[in-house]
């Protein structure tokens, strides 16, 4: 079973393209903080290129900015590509099946922000604490 799952936070804004016959693909970096810090010192960093594709694509396209946490469940793909000096090299990308925005929704631009809710007591009546039968 090949499952990856990520937490993170985009290093760069998310990039939408379509393939040749339209399929809409979504590619960003998230940075993955590793649990521990080696001994004596900092905690590393990994870093993951995610590709979403058709809609989940386009919704991480709209919704996502630099910075924001994610957590991103797919798999993970090796692709070879030959570098511009010849050599082959190979690269690790995340193949998102699952996508969700972790970030609240007030720090995006395209959502508005939640009205606060009202307080509606009318019909009420304040109790004490001594009337509760438990």
């Amino acid at each position: 079973m090949n499952k990856i799952t990520l937490i993170g936070n985009l290093t760069r804004d998310p990039e939408l393209r379509s393939t040749a016959s339209g399929i809409s693909v979504c590619s960003f970096d998230i940075a993955v903080n590793r649990r521990f810090a080696p001994q004596g010192g900092e905690r590393q960093t990994d870093f993951f290129r995610i590709n979403a594709w058709r809609q989940l694509g386009e919704l991480c396209s709209k919704f996502l900015a630099k910075g924001r946490k994610v957590a991103v469940v797919g798999e993970l793909q090796a692709r070879t590509y030959i570098a511009k000096d010849g050599t082959t090299r190979m690269s690790l990308e995340v193949a998102a099946d699952e996508v969700e925005f972790l970030s609240p929704r007030e720090q995006s631009g395209d959502y508005a922000p939640r009205p606060a809710p009202q307080k509606d007591f009318e019909g009420f009546t304040d109790i004490s604490s001594d009337d509760i039968p438990f």
